[in-house]
């Protein structure tokens, strides 16, 4: 099986025919195999978590909530989710996207910078938090990607993950998802970063993705596009509710 079919067997079992993957998150390469590609997707099963959209504000990405007036309490479902520094792309599932931004400000790695954080305190599901970083800034590209979990023995305690990928060919990339599935409590993902395709370009992976996902539960999508060399980029968003 060539990595294009794992890709897409993973696109097909995990996201297309899975009810609630919960939010998640790709860095790879486009199919030109010439730019760098971020996406992030939220879902939800509440009426609290899918009162939210994507808002973007030049290359910085939040989420935001569609009517204030329900919004409860805003910890875990308003945060920045996309930011980026000269050369260095993040994406994350929660507010630990500022912390790593402000920790690499400080020369700090993503292994450093997230040592002060945990697992999300949404107890029975203790939602993992899932992090993304593209680095362009060295010699050759590099991605790093996170998961923090909470323990099995004891959930009080957090698990930490850290994942160090060879840089994908063209038309792939490496995910994460905060669950395995629907349940309750809602089971964490497991195991290491799926191979994922990343086929066409910006809208045609955002159009895939959009598609795939659970018509009731998913609520927003980004797709960042990264110039080879980190110059530029761009954010192209769509959200269930305006």
């Amino acid at each position: 099986m060539t990595p294009q079919d794992i890709a897409e067997q993973n696109f097909q079992s995990r996201v297309a025919a899975n009810p609630y993957p919960g939010r998640g998150l790709i860095i790879g390469l486009a199919g030109d195999g010439e730019t760098w590609v971020q996406v992030y997707w939220i879902m939800g099963r509440s009426e609290h978590s899918r009162n939210r959209k994507f808002v973007l504000d030049g290359t910085t990405m939040t989420t935001e909530p569609v009517d204030v007036s329900k919004l409860e309490d805003p910890s875990l479902i308003i945060y920045e989710a996309i930011l980026e520094l000269p050369y260095l792309f993040m994406v994350s599932n929660g507010d630990q996207t500022r912390t790593l931004c402000e920790g690499l400000k400080e020369g700090m790695t993503i292994k450093h910078a997230l040592a002060s954080r945990d697992r999300e305190h949404d107890a029975p599901n203790y939602t993992p938090r899932i992090t993304g970083l593209l680095n362009l800034k060295g010699k050759a590209p590099a991605i790093a990607l996170s998961i923090l979990k909470a323990n099995k023995i004891d959930p009080e305690f957090t698990d930490r993950h850290y994942f160090y990928p060879q840089v994908p060919t063209a038309g792939l990339g490496y995910g994460l998802t905060t669950y395995e599935g629907d349940g309750s409590p809602l089971p964490s993902f497991s195991g290491d970063p799926l191979l994922m395709p990343l086929k066409g370009g910006a809208q045609d992976i955002l159009d895939r993705y959009w598609s795939g996902l659970d018509e009731d539960n998913k609520i927003s999508i980004a797709v960042k596009t990264i110039a080879a060399d980190g110059s530029k980029s761009d954010v192209i968003v769509r959200n269930k509710h305006s």
